[in-house]
């Protein structure tokens, strides 16, 4: 792979889906690195995340839903008002986040957890 600025660039806008799921990946908290022996894991909905930079820093919440198009997570509580007085959410980059409190539901992630790599 290039190490040219403009190729990895290219190669993020260019993503497929499965690729930009992974790119999607957020840090996890000290507790859960050492519970689970990884550094960060794709962000999902239903999971608390904790904001590290920016205007809402230190904001906790749980994911509502997840940008692959733009790269950006919505976290409940975190809006801003329009003009016209409606409330939208606040997209937020994944690599401003921090997973404090992981949605165990699926199976699929409870593998992905399990297995070494």
């Amino acid at each position: 792979m290039s190490k040219q600025p403009r190729k990895q660039r290219k190669f993020r806008y260019q993503a497929p889906l499965h690729i930009r799921h992974k790119l999607m990946s957020v840090n996890l908290s000290p507790e859960l690195r050492e519970e689970y022996e990884r550094r960060s894991l794709p962000v999902r909905k239903g999971d608390t995340v904790k904001v590290r930079r920016g205007d809402f820093r230190d904001h906790e919440g749980k994911v509502e839903g997840v940008d692959l198009k733009h790269y950006r997570v919505m976290v409940e509580g975190l809006n801003v008002q329009k003009p016209d007085g409606n409330q939208v959410y606040h997209p937020v980059h994944p690599t401003n986040l921090m997973i404090i409190e992981l949605d165990l539901d699926d199976d699929e992630r409870n593998e992905i957890l399990e297995r070494k790599g």
